[in-house]
């Protein structure tokens, strides 16, 4: 019976962090309602990697993706990139990112990780941000990590339509809806 229960734990390990991979031990421990130490020895029998080494490994898989920007202009870490389709990036908020009098962070910053997330998922060699609205819904403070998660909702012509939703751990902070334009016609002139 106990074996039976193991199985069935581990398969809800392995979808919990295929729907939510940034999810720590003890997360995950609280989840599944057991301790920390056997969320560790599950996954290192079933070889998932920690939650540092996931986040590396899918950075860099992302990061061989990019087409319409390089990785050292992506703001944040971009952890998951579909290029064509979406794409998710990290960031935690630095002392350097906030306002030193309130410690919140400066809305530049925010909208940087949105910015060039929207870029980033365009499978065009070149593009341009074209319309930006956005809106900001709580303040963000300093140590706060940031998930933003960008999705093409359609594309007319040389034009991209892309939702970016920014979310702290608890709720989403920022959103917008970007046009964002391909030049890749203009790289033959």
């Amino acid at each position: 019976m106990a074996r039976i229960q193991k199985k069935i734990r581990q398969e809800h390990l392995q979808e919990k962090l295929i729907n939510t991979p940034f999810l720590t031990d003890e997360e995950l421990a609280a989840h599944l309602n057991v301790s920390v130490q056997t969320i560790r020895l599950d996954r290192l029998e079933l070889g998932i990697p920690e939650l540092r080494e996931r986040t590396k490994l899918m950075a860099e898989e992302a990061r061989n993706k990019l087409k319409s920007i390089s990785s050292a202009d992506v703001v944040g870490e971009l952890i998951d990139l579909e290029l064509g389709r979406s794409g998710i990036s990290l960031m935690t908020v630095t002392p350097e990112m906030v306002f030193e009098k309130t410690k919140v962070a400066r809305g530049h910053y925010v909208f940087a990780q949105a910015n060039s997330l929207a870029l980033a998922i365009i499978d065009a060699p070149i593009a341009v941000t074209g319309v930006a609205n956005v809106k900001y819904k709580i303040a963000v403070h300093e140590s706060e990590k940031l998930v933003a998660k960008a999705e093409i909702i359609k594309k007319r012509g040389n034009k991209y339509f892309i939702w970016v939703k920014t979310r702290n751990d608890k709720q989403e902070v920022f959103r917008a809806k970007f046009i964002m334009v391909s030049l890749e016609a203009n790289l033959h002139k």
